[in-house]
């Protein structure tokens, strides 16, 4: 952001007065010769975590998260440029800019699953660009993974007597569909029976609505935000740095203004000048003339 004021006070200055080019060129060349530093980044950043973290996945989904990664770094590049188009400095973009990730990320549906956000917030969940990413990428390097409940987070209960954990729990298990049976961890036991509700990362995945099936639609959405972030920036920049209005044109906010400022001054005007020629007739409004005096037609 700091780079962008720089850049966009010497264009203002200097290449604008002499016309060298306009300013959608100066603002397409400052968005888009952000993107290869960009992937460059999405890059590294896949280089150090995933294999670490997630170890050897499919080749789908070694491939979409690292699109993701590097969407992710786009994103938030044509962001900071929509925050900073229209304001006067950097330190006023980065407030705004910190407010509103910081709501994009309370309301990403992780923190708080979206079925426990009150009413009047679930909009903010629906437009939040980071529900869609964080859903996309963590639905790809959690699925299928398997669930192993600790003793302390498994239901534990007796079987009837002569029955085998596994015996007992057989026909509980078989109703239930495949995408929400759990895992009973000792079968063949006769008393401490462990049930664990989950048996894998897709099931726990589901409480926050963040499905498997949706990952692609999850990157093609965050494409959406990326161009809406651009035209953002140019509407902006536009709006308040090269539009100009005035009053005979009436147009915008300014050119509203305008016209409320000159009718204000016109009536201030007229009743100043009434004034002043009330206050004149009382002394000067006679004229001598053959020893009678003449009224003399006053001009306001």
């Amino acid at each position: 952001m700091p780079l962008f004021v720089t850049q966009r006070s010497l264009y203002e200055v200097r290449e604008r007065p002499s016309k060298s080019y306009s300013w959608l060129a100066f603002l397409t060349a400052n968005i888009v010769v952000e993107i290869p530093y960009q992937i460059v980044l999405g890059l590294f950043v896949y280089a150090t975590y995933y294999y670490a973290v997630n170890g050897i996945q499919s080749s789908e989904s070694q491939g979409l998260v690292l699109l993701f990664c590097v969407q992710f770094f786009i994103y938030a590049s044509t962001f900071a440029h929509l925050c900073i188009a229209a304001m006067p400095d950097a330190e006023t973009a980065g407030s705004v800019a910190t407010l509103l990730f910081s709501m994009t990320l309370i309301f990403n549906g992780v923190m708080q699953s979206p079925s426990a956000l009150p009413g009047f917030w679930i909009f903010m969940y629906r437009v939040s660009p980071l529900t869609y990413w964080v859903g996309g990428i963590a639905g790809t390097e959690l699925h299928a993974r398997t669930i192993e409940c600790s003793a302390a987070e498994a239901s534990t209960f007796n079987p009837p007597a002569g029955q085998t954990c596994g015996q007992y729990m057989q026909a509980y298990i078989s109703a239930l569909p495949p995408s929400g049976a759990g895992t009973l961890q000792n079968p063949d036991a006769t008393q401490d029976c462990r049930y664990c509700q989950l048996s894998n990362a897709d099931q726990f995945l589901a409480g926050s609505n963040i499905y498997y099936t949706e990952r692609w639609r999850n990157f093609g959405l965050l494409w959406v935000y990326i161009f809406f972030n651009i035209f953002g920036a140019v509407f902006l920049y536009y709006f308040f740095r090269v539009r100009k209005s005035s009053g005979k044109k009436g147009g915008g906010i300014k050119g509203f203004a305008g016209k409320v400022g000159g009718v204000v001054q016109g009536l201030i005007g007229r009743g100043q000048g009434k004034n002043e020629g009330v206050d004149s007739g009382d002394g000067e409004g006679k004229e001598e003339k053959g020893g009678e005096a003449e009224p003399v037609p006053r001009a306001f």
